[in-house]
């Protein structure tokens, strides 16, 4: 039995390289590719592969979304992430998020062929560089500040978020006070900015 891999990537070009790649080996068969998360997420439950590699930064989803999604839906299918770069925070969100692999994308294919075929024997790969790179910072924000401050970067006012989390205009602001607090910003739109680049929302 083949290994039936999903490839998710937005970068057209590296998607395609890394699928005509992975199909010249033996015991591994892509079987679809998307262009962005929620291609990706209708793909994975419609094709249900073993395997699917996730680029985190694409259009209407990131991969690490995707991959939260999946676990929330108690999906059978294996995750291996794959990014350029170590910002604080993903790999945090992509361990919670129950995923088996977190790669550089610029891996040799016959490394990303190894490390597909070991996750579907039950190991977890990761890129020694990645691990180290995300240690750098841990997240200050506790799990109601990351939700304020994902909504309040949606455009969404104080009043809005009360309402939506169910507490007082009053708590909302306290709770914003402390993100600037702690994230050493001016403003909200900083705040965003910020955890963003970090991987921390």
């Amino acid at each position: 039995m083949k290994i039936s891999v999903v490839i998710a990537e937005d970068q057209r070009l590296l998607r395609g390289a890394m699928a005509s790649l992975l199909d010249m080996e033996d015991d591994i068969e892509v079987a679809g590719e998307a262009g962005d998360g929620a291609e990706a997420l209708a793909l994975i439950e419609r094709v249900q592969p073993d395997i699917c590699l996730l680029d985190i930064e694409m259009p209407l989803m990131s991969g690490l979304e995707v991959a939260e999604n999946l676990r929330e839906r108690m999906a059978p299918t294996k995750i291996i992430i794959l990014t350029t770069f170590a910002r604080p925070g993903y790999f945090e969100r992509g361990v919670k998020a129950g995923i088996q692999g977190y790669l550089l994308k610029d891996e040799p294919v016959d490394k990303l062929a190894d490390a597909i075929r070991r996750v579907m024997q039950g190991h977890r790969e990761v890129s020694p560089e990645l691990v180290f790179g995300s240690l750098r910072e841990e997240n200050p924000l506790s799990e109601r500040e990351r939700e304020i401050l994902k909504l309040a970067g949606a455009g969404r006012s104080a009043g809005d978020i009360a309402g939506e989390l169910h507490l007082s205009y009053g708590t909302v602001r306290n709770y914003i006070s402390e993100i600037l607090s702690k994230l050493e910003v001016k403003s909200r739109i900083e705040a965003v900015r910020l955890a963003e680049e970090k991987g921390w929302i």
